[in-house]
């Protein structure tokens, strides 16, 4: 896939853990690990804004394109 999420990278340099984004965020531990391993085909609008509410950064900040032939 092209769209690589960086969700590990926010929480990284938020020193912030993953248990603690679910929470804040309000979805499951399953649906944050499916996201963070780019599993996940689809991130609602809504789920991105909380995302960077809790940890104050862009989507930008999570979400990067790169070119397949780049990967």
């Amino acid at each position: 896939m092209a769209i690589i999420i960086n969700v590990d990278v926010m929480l990284a340099k938020r020193k912030m853990s993953v248990t603690e984004l679910s929470e804040r965020v309000g979805i499951t531990m399953a649906n944050l690990s499916i996201l963070k391993n780019g599993k996940a085909k689809a991130i609602r609008l809504s789920t991105l804004d909380a995302i960077c509410k809790a940890l104050e950064c862009q989507p930008g900040d999570i979400l990067e394109y790169k070119n397949e032939e780049d990967v």
